[in-house]
């Protein structure tokens, strides 16, 4: 390359970098876009909702939510990846939308690890695995043995095919070595409901969704996917303990800017969020929603999804996942 080029180039960056730099010290200086790719009423959007009014307070700009819904979560993710790395475009998300859906795509409009800079990590979910009330087995133990005895006589229900639990549950019925029979619904609701009436035997689904019916006594819990027990069950065993270490089924909700976001401005408001989840009244209104708190360095975030992302990617191609979108 020409020295006259290689001059032009380094001081072109330079100037980015100083306009960058600037942008950071005056952060935030309008308006800040909250984006939920999801419709309204789910934990993502909930969690954004929380954040909003003291958000405000803690930046002195206004914070506005907007629900982007669209092609797995991709529509909202997308505007976010795409816009002005200056902190005043974000995103928030769960597990599926973040790692699930880059794993099972065969197309998509942006690149999770390159193009979005993590911000936090604000909780986790733990799922459960359930079994429905009738079937004759207290433990994943018993179920594994159940389904050995009985090839391909058991059904399993999934918020749809390619869902986080479709992945989950083939991954972990590979290591056990059962062939049980997927069934996919429009829905986490769905196919909780089919479980519970029997219409499915089993189920990997998000404690919140699942904690009504475990007590009433109509779904059973047979292990937490979490890698310490959940104090909201104290009782359920990990898979881990259980004898599946490689075994991990948890959502969980994250914060997301734009890549080449300003350090500067990753960090303040990685600070700031951790303040406001932190709060006695705001943890406890996140743990309603089955959220058990992290909120630790964007680091951790994106140490979460390169490693879920490589993981699912290898399941889908394993069990032949994917979803043309």
């Amino acid at each position: 390359m020409p020295n006259f080029v290689l001059r032009l180039c380094l001081g072109s960056l330079m100037v980015v970098v100083a306009a960058l730099s600037a942008a950071a010290q005056t952060y935030p200086n309008k308006p800040i876009r909250l984006i939920v790719p999801l419709a309204a009423g789910g934990a993502a959007d909930i969690v954004a909702r929380l954040l909003q009014g003291p958000l405000e307070r803690a930046l002195g700009q206004p914070v506005i939510v907007e629900n982007k819904p669209g092609a797995s979560g991709m529509l909202g993710t997308d505007m976010v990846a795409k816009a002005t790395p200056d902190g005043h475009t974000l995103g928030i998300s769960m597990a599926t939308q973040t790692t699930v859906t880059p794993a099972v795509s065969t197309s998509m409009p942006y690149d999770t690890e390159k193009d979005l800079a993590p911000v936090i990590l604000v909780g986790k979910s733990p799922m459960l695995f359930l079994a429905n009330a009738a079937v004759p087995a207290k433990t994943i133990g018993e179920f594994v043995a159940l389904a050995k005895a009985n090839p391909e006589q058991f059904n399993y229900a999934t918020p749809g095919a390619a869902s986080q639990a479709h992945l989950v549950i083939a991954y972990w019925s590979g290591l056990a070595g059962i062939k049980i029979q997927h069934v996919p619904y429009k829905g986490g609701g769905p196919a909780v409901l089919a479980t519970v009436s029997g219409e499915t035997q089993f189920t990997v689904m998000s404690s919140l969704l699942a904690a009504p019916h475990v007590a009433a006594g109509k779904l059973r819990a047979l292990a937490t996917g979490g890698l310490t027990r959940d104090p909201r069950f104290p009782d359920v065993p990990t898979m881990a303990e259980l004898g599946y270490p490689d075994v991990e089924a948890v959502t969980w909700v994250g914060i997301y800017a734009p890549a080449g976001t300003p350090r500067e401005i990753v960090q303040k408001l990685n600070a700031e969020i951790a303040k406001i989840v932190r709060e006695p009244d705001n943890k406890a209104k996140l743990d309603k929603q089955g959220l058990m708190l992290t909120s630790g360095p964007p680091e951790e975030l994106g140490k979460v999804i390169s490693t879920e992302i490589k993981r699912w990617s290898d399941v889908a191609r394993a069990n032949n996942i994917s979803v043309k979108r």
